[in-house]
């Protein structure tokens, strides 16, 4: 392009000579057809040739280029190992998991020519199309087994201890729940819901189901208290036997009533003497006990139990009344006096049993 621009310029400047050449003679020149003609065709044939041959060297160094781009992908085609390793299905996790890409920050080394990291390109780009499905259900068949034998190899007790110490504490609550005492309270509630609905006879066959494994002295206590309701005490007898009134004090109660509701004065207090508790434990056991031994002549036994009542709350007029009852029948007017007064100031007391209270005053106070 260079010697084109010299050329053109070069005609310029014969022209503009010529010219100015004639201008400075100021004598009218002549124009030269013929000579006028013949540079310019020689320039435009020279301006030509130079077209072509540029044209020329551009198709042959595009030409070159070409080849040399055609040359390069030849070289990347893919390698008989390459393709061996893609279309063999015992490693295709390398192909199909490739690394995670290095940090930003990383530099790769540079490589004297691209071909690497074309044939690198050409394999990541390749592999995924001559992978099938069919080519990574054998590898995954053949990983398998492995997978299976690492499960079976690995210890698994952890999970089952686990749950067995969970499962502890509930056994051990739930044993607690069902001691005899919860179980016999639990009937107990049964009983008392059987009653109520006048089942009495369903009622007795629980009681009878569970003392055949335990002695169940609340639900006796039901039954028989609801037996001397119902005016039935040979009914309520038979489920209070020595065996287990003995040893509880809230059955020898129920027993001893039983026994004075047949009649016997005598019977029941002896049941109530075998063993007195003390009457923080058991206070109507004490008030039922002092008023028996009152009704069967015991005086001075029936004043010992009033006085420990009121030593217990001296604040029952009851109480008090009693007492004066006892002492007046032991003979000891003086303190009989004192009790019926004390008693008849106190809250709580019925109206009959303070008027027969003032009454008593009144005939002690005369007889003194």
């Amino acid at each position: 392009m260079s010697l084109l621009n010299d050329a053109l310029r070069a005609a310029e400047e014969r022209q503009n000579h010529t010219r100015l050449a004639g201008a400075y003679t100021g004598q009218p020149m002549a124009q030269d057809t013929g000579r006028s003609r013949a540079p310019v065709v020689l320039l435009l044939i020279l301006v030509l040739a130079l077209i072509s041959g540029a044209g020329a060297w551009w198709l042959l160094s595009s030409d070159s280029e070409e080849q040399v781009v055609v040359a390069e992908i030849a070289s990347v085609e893919p390698m008989p190992e390459i393709q061996e390793i893609t279309e063999t299905p015992a490693q295709p996790q390398v192909i199909v998991e490739p690394l995670p890409a290095e940090p930003a920050t990383r530099t790769e080394p540079s490589t004297p020519d691209d071909a690497p990291t074309a044939e690198a390109a050409m394999v990541t780009e390749t592999a995924p199309e001559q992978l099938k499905p069919a080519d990574m259900e054998p590898a995954a068949a053949q990983n398998e087994p492995d997978v299976i034998q690492l499960a079976q190899t690995q210890p698994q007790p952890a999970a089952p201890e686990a749950n067995t110490e969970s499962r502890a504490p509930e056994t051990s609550v739930k044993q607690q729940r069902e001691t005899p005492e919860a179980v016999d309270l639990r009937t107990s509630r049964e009983l008392e819901r059987l009653l109520a609905s006048g089942r009495n006879g369903e009622a007795e066959r629980v009681l009878a189901a569970l003392t055949t494994r335990q002695s169940a002295p609340q639900s006796r206590e039901v039954f028989a208290r609801e037996m001397l309701v119902l005016d039935r005490p040979g009914r309520a007898l038979e489920w209070l036997p020595d065996s287990v009134t003995n040893e509880y004090a809230g059955l020898r109660l129920l027993k001893a009533r039983a026994q004075l509701a047949q009649g016997d004065l005598n019977l029941a207090l002896a049941t109530l003497q075998a063993r007195v508790p003390p009457v923080a434990e058991q206070v109507e056991y004490r008030i039922t006990l002092a008023t028996l031994l009152q009704q069967a002549g015991e005086a001075d036994e029936s004043a010992g139990h009033w006085s420990e009542l009121i030593a217990h709350d001296d604040s029952q007029g009851a109480w008090w009344l009693g007492l004066a009852i006892a002492l007046e029948t032991g003979g000891r007017n003086r303190s009989a006096l004192q009790a019926y007064a004390q008693a008849a100031v106190m809250p709580g007391l019925s109206a009959s049993l303070a008027d027969y209270a003032r009454q008593r005053i009144s005939v002690l106070q005369a007889e003194s």
